[in-house]
């Protein structure tokens, strides 16, 4: 079958903040043709379907997910991008253009398609992980969600949901999936979460009013087509089931990276999303990538951020750009931290966003202090103000980056 053959200066995959605020600031700054390919039939991202506040810069509570969705489309749009919805890229072209350039292969409304970009910029987000992918037992009963499939399906859909539920996930992402199930008009009957009580968890309480279950796990679903509980064991070894007919599981994300990977990407062990420096430069030249689908997850305004960040490297690559930069040295976390990103450096003077690196970590650290080595030689140490807790980003700071032997191997990243 033949394809339509085509060309553009930027392709950018994904129309979520970080896809859209990439195109913006692109086509603002005279990019040339910047061309958006968002597979949903909807631009904006995760936030179309979250109806609660927080977004963007309007003071007392921010914008609505759904309102920050249409302003970001809005800019895209109005800056001069095209924006093209239901259609998907599924892969790469296997014979590469001779000047660099990047060719992918589309598939939508208009048929087949091959389109050849002198940047790509990958912004393909985040995704949660469902029950089978946590092994959680159990047989396929109706009533079992992710975040984003409960709110798409209360919000865009106007599907019922159940009327007990539980929630897996004691982050700020569990609290929005119980405001969605009390907005549909269900009981949540508790939530749980296999980490200690912790302050920062209790400051999330108050928006609660239903139980907290902490240091238990999910051993199973009950139901055969339709759920009737959810069965926890508890850190003394007791098993106890709740009766709901709904459950939510909550965070756990994952970078959506098919795309990277079948472009034989370098991928990060940590974040499993591309390997990448402060420039969003991925291991293949004239390949970037912005967003959630870098460090599964960070707020919305973030992936926005990083999306009009990048569109300064992504120029200089247009124009030719300096000769490429000594090899990248990579950055690696030891445990209980989980990683860093950007997890490359990057060219002389080039800074992560505001300056600093963002990790995660596994377990609930007070106040630890972060060790910055490369080959036995310390480069740094900083000291958190406030202790580092699972599910929550904290901060690195990248003053020490001068200091990295180019010729060295491996920087690590240690909490003591």
């Amino acid at each position: 079958m033949t394809r339509d053959e085509r060309t553009v200066d930027v392709l950018i995959v994904g129309a979520g903040p970080a896809g859209l605020g990439a195109g913006a600031e692109l086509a603002a700054s005279g990019a040339g043709r910047v061309e958006i390919l968002e597979r949903e039939l909807d631009a904006g991202g995760v936030p179309r379907h979250c109806r609660h506040g927080g977004f963007g810069r309007r003071p007392r509570g921010g914008e609505t997910g759904d309102e920050y969705a249409r302003r970001c489309v809005a800019a895209a749009v109005r800056a001069g991008a095209t924006l093209r919805t239901g259609v998907t890229v599924t892969g790469w072209a296997e014979n590469a253009p001779a000047d660099g350039a990047h060719t992918l292969e589309i598939t939508g409304p208009a048929g087949l398609e091959r389109i050849t970009a002198r940047a790509v910029v990958l912004a393909t987000g985040a995704r949660e992980r469902p029950r089978s992918a946590r092994l959680v037992p159990g047989g396929r009963p109706s009533g079992v969600y992710t975040t984003g499939e409960l709110q798409q399906a209360v919000h865009l859909y106007r599907q019922p949901v159940g009327t007990r539920a539980v929630v897996i996930g004691n982050e700020a992402v569990g609290h929005a999936a119980a405001d969605t199930l009390r907005t549909a008009g269900a009981e949540v009957v508790a939530m749980v979460t296999d980490q200690p009580p912790s302050p920062a968890a209790a400051l999330l309480r108050p928006r609660g009013r239903f139980p907290l279950l902490t240091r238990a796990t999910v051993t199973g679903l009950t139901g055969r087509t339709a759920l009737t509980g959810v069965t926890l064991r508890h850190e003394d070894g007791r098993t106890t089931t709740l009766r709901c007919d709904t459950v939510v599981f909550t965070g756990d994300f994952v970078p959506d990276h098919e795309l990277a990977r079948r472009a034989g990407l370098t991928l990060d062990r940590g974040t499993r999303g591309p390997a990448y420096d402060a420039e969003y430069r991925t291991s293949l030249p004239g390949v970037f990538a912005v967003g959630n689908l870098l460090h599964a997850v960070e707020k919305a305004r973030v992936a926005s951020a990083e999306g009009r960040a990048a569109a300064a490297p992504v120029l200089r690559h247009l124009a030719g750009g300096p000769p490429p930069a000594p090899r990248p040295i990579a950055l690696a976390v030891d445990a209980p931290l989980l990683w860093i990103a950007p997890n490359r450096t990057g060219p002389a003077g080039a800074r992560p966003l505001r300056g600093r690196f963002v990790l995660r970590t596994a377990r609930r650290l007070e106040r630890p202090v972060l060790v910055v080595s490369q080959d036995g030689r310390e480069l740094d140490r900083q000291r958190l103000l406030l202790p580092a807790v699972p599910g929550r980003a904290f901060h690195l700071g990248a003053g020490w980056l001068g200091r990295v032997d180019p010729r060295g191997s491996t920087v690590r990243i240690t909490a003591v």
